[in-house]
């Protein structure tokens, strides 16, 4: 039967990668020490691993890594909470499950990979099949309101209807793209500015979505440093600018006094180089840091579901 491989480090997980063949379904699970919820997908994972006999070379492949260990993988896959299952084949991501609900990791690994030899016994409940009826209903009643006629107006529905030349416009002209392009840039300028120190989160400070996100808050916390914060998870356009903007694939990002510092790796190694790094900037006793004046805080009105 096959087994969950623990990758240790990154050079073990590219070793391990370019071993496969391309056609070798990879099961990637992303765990913590912290999460319970983590030790029950390790169960999970193990237990359909045992269903799949072990073959030269292997059609499949289950490894499970530290994401907070090993940032940069969990990072380059978009992780922002634990556990998070990833399946990919041939460099390409086919699927991703976050959560540890044995039916739905068990149906993405059979969708992508095949019933094992022994699924009788492998002791899981059965995938289950979803009907998304909300959404069907959703829909017809959508449709429903398009052929609605519109009242008092004689007739004809909306699909027959076309604005003539006098009536108002129904929304904005659109800006052009290289005029948006250059919207977005000023308002990253102005948010890098807005507080002396200004960390680009997952999640924010009282609620880190992802372990990375976390951590950094303690540093700063532990460092006395007063800052600003930016909840990237609630803001598409800021979350993909950033990363041009500094030339940075992953968050958390930490910026001071208007400067690019870098990731959680940097800022680890800042403090190990220089512990008085963030001297500059220290506006409470070791350990009382946290968020800075409500003014400075950039949280969106409305944020992502």
């Amino acid at each position: 039967m096959s087994t969950v491989e623990e990758i240790t480090s990154e050079n073990a997980f590219t070793t391990h990668i370019s071993s496969l063949t391309p056609t070798t379904t990879i099961i990637i699970s992303f765990h913590t020490p912290w999460a319970a919820p983590c030790a029950q997908m390790s169960l999970i994972l193990k237990t359909l691993a045992s269903s799949y006999p072990p073959q030269t070379p292997p059609t499949i492949s289950f490894l499970s890594l530290d994401a907070e260990a090993l940032p940069e993988i969990s990072e380059s896959y978009d992780v922002t909470a634990v556990p998070f299952l990833v399946i990919q084949r041939d460099g390409k991501v086919l699927e991703k499950v976050s959560g540890s609900d044995a039916a739905k990791v068990r149906g993405a690994v059979e969708r992508n990979a095949g019933k094992g030899g022994n699924t009788g016994k492998v002791g899981l409940p059965p995938a289950l099949e979803v009907t998304r009826r909300e959404e069907e209903d959703r829909s017809k009643e959508q449709t429903a309101n398009a052929e609605t006629t519109n009242e008092g107006g004689g007739g004809g529905g909306l699909s027959k209807y076309a604005p003539g030349p006098n009536d108002p416009k129904t929304a904005p002209e659109m800006s052009s793209t290289e005029g948006q392009k250059e919207e977005l840039e000023t308002r990253l300028k102005e948010l890098v500015k807005a507080a002396p120190v200004m960390l680009f989160m997952k999640g924010t400070p009282s609620a880190p979505q992802c372990g990375f996100s976390r951590t950094i808050v303690g540093m700063l916390r532990e460092q006395g440093v007063r800052y600003g914060f930016f909840n990237i998870l609630a803001d598409e356009e800021v979350r993909s600018g950033m990363k041009t903007f500094s030339d940075w694939p992953t968050f958390p990002q930490l910026y001071a006094g208007g400067e690019f510092v870098g990731g959680l790796d940097i800022i680890k190694e800042e403090l190990e180089n220089n512990p008085d790094f963030f001297a500059d900037y220290v506006a409470a006793p070791k350990g009382k840091g946290g968020m800075a004046a409500p003014e400075d805080q950039k949280q969106p009105a409305t944020a992502s579901t």
